[in-house]
């Protein structure tokens, strides 16, 4: 069931939103090469922290984890997609580092994630993630009112397959409310008019991710949680949480 949010909601869903985004940023200014993953994941705990905000991430144990997960963050290097456990691995010059991570504030959740390079970025992967923004953004841009699921899918799909690049089959967005993952799933590939109709005061999150490869397919490594690109190719993630308004898409996770 899609629960649509009051006005009220979607200002209370902001204040989440907010507290997301600074704790990306945190963890963008603290990434470096020789920073471990764990202390990303710190940086956006000490975030969560000064907001008084809870971490939805955090022990969060679907029936196909193997574990509960153990960090506020997803931290996804190189050829991982999504789903990154932070451990002690350091980064190196040159990594394509994916960040997602969502806060629970006031009873209401925001999600959201980023894609950059530490240190020297190769241009193949500088152009990957700016297809990964691009594919967001237009993914933004299609959720209007009066649009269905599928011309948000379309969108996204169309700037990724447009550049060439893969798609993680049976990966995507979801609807963001009181907890994390609600309906409607939001697919990164689908046909136009097709899907449930665009109502003001609905959430999403629209999260395009991009494998460099070409190839769609990957696989589960041995934690159980890390996805990876079968053929090692890079990959990148971005995403907002956005709320379906008459006045347009708006922004939850934005600072």
């Amino acid at each position: 069931m899609v629960e649509i949010k009051t006005n009220e909601s979607l200002r209370a869903m902001r204040e989440a939103g907010r507290v997301v985004a600074r704790a990306l940023a945190a963890v963008r200014e603290k990434a470096a090469p020789g920073v471990t993953l764990g202390e990303l994941d710190r940086a956006a705990r000490e975030v969560l922290d000064e907001a008084g905000a809870g971490s939805p991430f955090l022990h969060y144990h679907p029936d196909w984890a193997p574990v509960p997960f153990p960090a506020v963050v997803c931290a996804s290097v190189n050829d991982a997609i999504v789903h990154g456990i932070p451990d002690g691995r350091r980064l190196a010059d040159g990594d394509l580092v994916s960040i997602d991570c969502g806060a629970s504030l006031g009873g209401w959740v925001g999600d959201a994630a980023v894609s950059f390079t530490v240190g020297r970025a190769r241009p193949e992967d500088t152009r990957l993630i700016d297809t990964a923004y691009a594919a967001l953004e237009a993914g933004i841009g299609a959720a209007v009112v009066g649009n269905r699921i599928g011309d948000i899918a379309h969108a996204v799909s169309r700037v990724c397959r447009g550049a060439g690049y893969g798609i993680p089959d049976g990966m995507g967005g979801h609807g963001v409310g009181r907890t994390m993952h609600e309906d409607p799933g939001v697919p990164n590939e689908g046909r136009p008019g097709r899907g449930m109709p665009l109502r003001h005061g609905m959430v999403i999150a629209i999260e395009p991710m991009l494998i460099g490869g070409g190839r769609d397919d990957h696989y589960t490594d041995g934690d159980g949680w890390t996805i990876r690109t079968l053929d090692r190719s890079r990959a990148a993630h971005t995403e907002h949480t956005i709320a379906i308004t008459d006045d347009g898409p708006r922004i939850l996770t934005a600072l």
